[in-house]
């Protein structure tokens, strides 16, 4: 698994919410990639980021899932600067899955690290992210929520 993946709201409120968003660049961005607002577009998250969204599903029209070349590539969007729509997870208390090898116990703060398509935790200096359950193995997906004082929502 590359990314993240949305696994359940810690407030057992049902499915996940999802709003669209303007991309803030033009850069590729590929599905389960957080994503960070930034005036009122989203671009993708890097550590130290304060406005962090949720994951991407996609652009809002599954037909603008095209490389720089225009070759249809689903997951993957080639974004234009504030014109591709893109669709994303945004209720502050969803608990995201995402592979690390790491052992990790609740209430630890993590970091967002790597490239689009590659994004995993890594040790925290900017605390994005705070683990919500214990992982039984090292093979299990860490599960992890956005830190609410880093989640858009709370800065609006």
């Amino acid at each position: 698994m590359a990314g993240f993946t949305w696994r359940y709201n810690l407030m057992g409120s049902g499915a996940a919410v999802t709003r669209t968003f303007y991309a803030k660049d033009t850069e590729t961005l590929t599905k389960g990639d957080i994503m960070n607002v930034e005036t009122g577009e989203v671009d993708l998250a890097v550590t130290g980021d304060t406005g962090l969204a949720g994951i991407l599903l996609g652009a809002e029209d599954p037909e603008k899932e095209v490389n720089s070349s225009g070759v249809k590539t689903p997951g993957s969007v080639y974004c234009t600067d504030s014109t591709t729509v893109l669709k994303v997870v945004v209720n502050p208390d969803a608990v995201y899955g995402v592979t690390d090898s790491n052992a990790r116990q609740p209430g630890a703060t993590l970091d967002i690290s790597g490239a689009t398509g590659a994004q995993t935790v890594a040790a925290s200096a900017n605390t994005e992210f705070v683990v919500v359950e214990r992982k039984m193995q090292t093979t299990d997906e860490t599960l992890v929520m956005i830190t609410p004082t880093i989640h858009y929502a709370w800065k609006t």
